[in-house]
């Protein structure tokens, strides 16, 4: 077995925080879109407006900006002048870290259907309406999904992946599946409350939390899909998984996510996925090298990245990606540009 050493943050939980059912006898409304925010000021606004597009009214929904104690702009005028009462706001006393922000978040919720909307993030018109149909024809659901596309800074879309059914419903075979590597964003993804009261929070690392908890919703409950692009994940420099590749502590994290994936798995199934997985990120993790040193030219981070590639997985595959990345690498330096190699 491998050995990565764990990044150490002492905000993020080390298993799962449980999460209270609410009272049996609570009014509650079928929808809770929990915003959570810190330091997104220049998309926060695009999130709600995209949010209230598409409200369904104080009874059905719950709409709720979570401030992770901001220090960019005054969060709480801003969710005033947009929402105009509509929007509750909760802030932070202070600064928790994303996945405690998330746990407070699910907390807070009151609806049955819980979506974790990013503050950068944002959904296209029929996302809250297409999951809805879904959850009612699949009451088994524990979780619901639809395709997504990922988009830059100025909100323009850069890619979209391949779809994971042509159709509507119920996924087959998806704890395999969504085990190999993450398939989903937190913008695309809705949870039953139910399902985190039962399976607890996210837990572990701030990098591939979310992959871990759809590997764990998907070993206890059917996950349903609609196969549309209405939701929008954001891709930014400053993003937490861009600082981890920057600063090496990407593939700890990344490989402490795989190792406990493993324990949602069949016995049987474990060694051949593990081994699948490691591939892909290791193929991954070139591609994040070649960005990181395009960046900030630092070849050191660089060749720092492709060794980790190489304790992910030493197929013949992955040496014969590093040595197209060293190829690359050096006849760009002469000024040969082979965007296609």
């Amino acid at each position: 077995m491998l050995s990565f050493n764990e990044s150490v943050d002492t905000r993020i939980p080390s298993s799962p925080p449980p999460i209270a059912p609410l009272s049996e006898d609570s009014v509650r409304p079928l929808w809770s879109v929990m915003i959570p925010a810190y330091n997104c000021s220049a998309y926060l606004k695009e999130a709600i407006v995209s949010v209230l597009a598409q409200d369904m009214g104080t009874a059905v929904m719950q709409i709720e900006v979570v401030d992770d104690a901001s220090t960019d702009i005054e969060v709480a005028a801003l969710v005033a002048s947009l929402g105009a009462g509509r929007v509750q706001y909760f802030r932070q006393p202070v600064n928790v870290g994303s996945v405690r922000n998330f746990e407070t978040c699910i907390n807070r919720a009151r609806g049955h259907f819980v979506h974790l909307l990013h503050g950068d993030d944002r959904v296209l018109p029929g996302f809250y309406e297409k999951i809805t149909e879904l959850f009612t024809l699949s009451p088994e659901a524990g979780a619901v999904f639809t395709h997504y596309a990922s988009i830059n800074e100025a909100g323009e879309q850069l890619d979209v992946p391949p779809l994971e059914a042509a159709t509507a419903g119920i996924l087959t075979d998806w704890l395999p599946r969504i085990a190999l590597y993450q398939r989903t964003q937190y913008a695309a993804m809705v949870v039953r409350r139910e399902a985190y009261e039962k399976l607890g929070s996210f837990y572990g690392t701030n990098y591939g939390e979310d992959w871990e908890m759809w590997v764990r919703i998907a070993r206890y409950y059917p996950v349903g899909y609609v196969p549309e692009v209405l939701a929008e994940y954001r891709r930014q420099p400053d993003s937490i998984t861009s600082e981890k590749a920057r600063t090496g502590l990407l593939i700890p994290d990344l490989m402490q996510v795989i190792l406990r994936i493993q324990q949602h798995l069949p016995p049987a199934e474990r060694k051949s996925i593990f081994a699948q997985t490691r591939k892909h990120h290791a193929y991954s993790n070139i591609t994040e090298a070649y960005r990181l040193l395009q960046q900030y030219k630092d070849w050191s981070l660089a060749r720092w990245q492709m060794r980790q590639s190489l304790r992910l997985s030493q197929h013949p595959s992955v040496y014969y990606e590093l040595s197209k990345f060293y190829l690359k690498f050096y006849l760009n330096k002469l000024g040969i540009n082979l965007s296609k190699f």
